[in-house]
Formats: C-alpha cells, sequence, structure tokens
C-alpha cells in the first residue's frame, strides 16, 4: 500500500512578519496550540500558519491578506498557503498541480480568526473558525474629548511601537491627501518622532497628482496652515497610465471602488519608487473609515444606520464569517479589501503601516457609543471622525487638526468624471477580466 503523504507549502515570507512583543516561532506555538485571548496577544502584523501532524492552524492580523489552496496529489494533499493568488498558481504549475486550480478555488484566511483545518484529500475538508479579536462594543462614554483622546492615543501607541522597530535613521513617507485619516496619521507620525528624539528630517507627505485633482490644494492648505508645508512632496502621474488589467493583476479582486483605489496606490507607489529607488517604508491612514463608520451608507442598498452602528467590526470584516454573504474566496469588508493597499505597495517593493489597523486601535473604535452620540442620524454619524480626531490630535500633541470634506482617495487625486472615464466597468466585467488572466 502507498504511504500517505500529505504536505504544507508555506510561501509566506518570515521576515515579512513585524511582531513586537515576541519571536515569529513563539506566535506559531500559540497559532497551534494556545486559546483564543493567546493569539490575541501576538502584537504586530503577521500571517502565519502552523502545524503538527495533519492539524493545520492559520491565523493572520488585518493589514495581511492570506490565502490557501489545497491540492490533490494520488500520495496525499498539499496545502499551499502564500500571500497572493499568483504565488499559489505558479506553485502549482510548478508541481504539475496547475490544472485543479482556479481563482475562486483558493480561499482566505478572514482576519481577526484562527482557522485549523485537517490535511485530508477526499472529500475536501471544511475548516473551522474561532475568533481571537472580540472588542467591546459601547464600552466608551458619550464624550468625544475622552474618545478623542483614546483613539489617538491609541494611534500614537501603535505609530510609537512601529518606529522604534524600524532604522532610525531610515526615511519614512506618509501617503497623505490631507484628510482627516492621512492627516491625523502625518501629524501623530511627526509627534511621535520628536517625543522620541527622532529626526523629522527623514519624514515626506507624499501626495498623488493627475493634474487637477483637489488632493494637492487640500493637503498643501493642510500642511502650511500647521507650519509644515515644507514636508509636502506631490508625484505627479499621466491619467493615461491608469490600466485596469494592470490594476487587476495586481489587485487580484474586481470590486470597482477597491480597483480604482488600487489604481491610485499603485500609481503613488511607481511614482515614488521611479523617484528614489531605495525608500522602502510608506504609513497610511486606510482604516479610518472603518473604525469611525464613515462610509455613505446611501451608496449601499444593503446597509441601514441600524446595521452600521449594530454590527460588530461590519466594515472591517463585512457580514461575518458564516454568514450567507461571506465570501470564502474573499472573506469580507477591509480583511478583503486591504488588498487595495497591501498589493500596490509590496509589488513596488515598500513595506507598508496602517497604524488604523491595529487591534488596539479598532478596540478604542468600537467601543465608541455610535448609536448614541449619532442619535441614529446619517449626516451626526458621518461627522463623529472629524470631531474624534480632531479633539484626539488637540490633547494629545496641542495642535488643532485641520478638517475639510470628505471624499474618497480616489476622487481626490483625479476629478471623478475623468475617473470614471478610465475606470468605468461594472463588477461583473472586472470579475471576468480577472478570471481570463487564468484561462
Amino acid at each position: 500500500m502507498d504511504d500517505y503523504i500529505e504536505r504544507l507549502v508555506d510561501l509566506i515570507d518570515p521576515a515579512s512578519h513585524r511582531l513586537h512583543n515576541m519571536t515569529i516561532e513563539a506566535a506559531r506555538e500559540r497559532i497551534l496550540n494556545g486559546s483564543p485571548e493567546s493569539v490575541r496577544e501576538i502584537d504586530g502584523s503577521f500571517a502565519i500558519v502552523a502545524r503538527e501532524g495533519k492539524r493545520v492552524r492559520m491565523a493572520r492580523s488585518l493589514d495581511r491578506p492570506m490565502r490557501y489552496f489545497l491540492a490533490k496529489r494520488r500520495e496525499g494533499p498539499a496545502l499551499i498557503v502564500a500571500d497572493r493568488i499568483d504565488a499559489i498558481h505558479e506553485q502549482l504549475k510548478r508541481e504539475g498541480l496547475d490544472r485543479q486550480f482556479h481563482p475562486s478555488y483558493t480561499r482566505m484566511v478572514p482576519a481577526h480568526y484562527v482557522i485549523e483545518l485537517q490535511l485530508i484529500g477526499c472529500p475536501d475538508p471544511d475548516p473551522t473558525y474561532t475568533r481571537y479579536f472580540t472588542p467591546e462594543r459601547n464600552a466608551l462614554p458619550a464624550d468625544l474629548d475622552a474618545i478623542g483622546r483614546a483613539y489617538i492615543g491609541a494611534l500614537a501607541d501603535e505609530v510609537a511601537k512601529w518606529l522604534r522597530s524600524m532604522p532610525e535613521h531610515e526615511p519614512i513617507g506618509v501617503c497623505f491627501s490631507g484628510g482627516v485619516d492621512s492627516g491625523a496619521v502625518f501629524v501623530t507620525v511627526y509627534e511621535v518622532m520628536r517625543k522620541l528624539g527622532m529626526n523629522p528630517a527623514r519624514l515626506k507627505a507624499f501626495t498623488l497628482d493627475f493634474g487637477d485633482g483637489p488632493d494637492v490644494r487640500q493637503a498643501r492648505e493642510f500642511l502650511e496652515r500647521l507650519g509644515l508645508g515644507l514636508f509636502l512632496e506631490t508625484i505627479e502621474a499621466d491619467p493615461a497610465s491608469l490600466n485596469v488589467a494592470d490594476t487587476l493583476r495586481v489587485l487580484e479582486d474586481y470590486k470597482p471602488l477597491d480597483v480604482e483605489c488600487a489604481s491610485m496606490v499603485l500609481a503613488l507607489c511607481r511614482g515614488i519608487r521611479a523617484r528614489y529607488p531605495e525608500w522602502r517604508l510608506l504609513v497610511d491612514g486606510d482604516g479610518g473609515d472603518e473604525n469611525l463608520k464613515d462610509y455613505p451608507i446611501e451608496e449601499n442598498p444593503e446597509l441601514t444606520i441600524r446595521s452600521v452602528v449594530n454590527n460588530l467590526m461590519l466594515y472591517h470584516e463585512g457580514w461575518g464569517v458564516g454568514r450567507i454573504k461571506h465570501s470564502l474566496t474573499y472573506s469580507g469588508g477591509l480583511s478583503r479589501s486591504y488588498a487595495r493597499t497591501y498589493a500596490p505597495a509590496r509589488q513596488c517593493g515598500f513595506e507598508d503601516f496602517s497604524p488604523f489597523t491595529r487591534p488596539a486601535v479598532i478596540a478604542v473604535a468600537e467601543g465608541i457609543p455610535f448609536a448614541t452620540l449619532s442619535e441614529m442620524s446619517v449626516d451626526r454619524l458621518y461627522s463623529l471622525k472629524g470631531e474624534v480626531a480632531r479633539r484626539g490630535i488637540k490633547v494629545h500633541f496641542g495642535i488643532d487638526l485641520p478638517v475639510f470634506e470628505k471624499r474618497r482617495f480616489q476622487h481626490g487625486a483625479i476629478p471623478v468624471q475623468q475617473l470614471r472615464e478610465r475606470l468605468n466597468t461594472r463588477e461583473a466585467d472586472y470579475r471576468r477580466q480577472y478570471h481570463a488572466l487564468y484561462q
């Protein structure tokens, strides 16, 4: 009888993990054998797989896409784990197993869960999901000053940990539009660097400029109001360079708003890379909208203000594991869409940091009593983010944070009409274009 041999192929670079309080092996042991509470204590950015015999466990932070594919072989199954779909496909080709592949057959590990599966080949095993991060909702008082102090304080703590872990002379770029999220991140990075005795001359605020988008004017006004205009550096790009096929290849997803956003991030990263061949570190405000529930509810017919304020981490995780609309291929919410930031940055050779995605910051945000503060008014809900950030920045740094009218990143880099002339395709068409890459 042939021996039954199962294989695990982990394609995730161990050097890509950024842990602040333990080694990779200690984190792997917690994921394999620890309680959800012990996994929650893993502090940093990670996507880790652990194995004992046929039992495999995987877990990731919100800012690290993690995918897997279970291939069938005569001698036993092969589990391939990677951060990208194309990496899985290439591994299958190397092993002569690519005829089993389709992008939709890959699976994404949802953020904030430990998933476990057994390495058995037939029938395919169903994974089990155990949540390891469950922030308490409505834990804070309905006091915007106290909320702002806690929220920006948590942001500053995460920024400080990250700065201490980086080489102390390496330059740092903030992807900057002058909006509330990138503005709060820039000010926090600047002030924390000063507090830690680091040279703020290492810092730049990179703003994407397609020629006539409103972000450049907003970014300039934001920094000049604070006397920090010298940090602004615009990155010029040509609208003709926007290429849907290229974005789909990098993003590996087809949601139209994420395709638009990833196109902008890709243009910005390529512009920075062309100007600075050795630059490595970028910081951004991704996750800020999700934390403070600042997305246009009226643009999504599935949402009401009641569903937005009453569901735990709705914008971070979508409707959630086990729900009928949860995608096994992509998960949901920011767990899915963070690829719009991660994939373009990594494709251009950058290491990106999104401090708003850290659990300690999300925990403060989930503790905000949104229903009480908004009084179930959409307009009041939308005003909260600016108020929370403004008050928190003031109490921690003594700075009056400029707050402008909200708009999406892609709609500030280039006028909406001009963007839609370049990227005006339905989701179903994007899906077909993406799947065609593997035909």
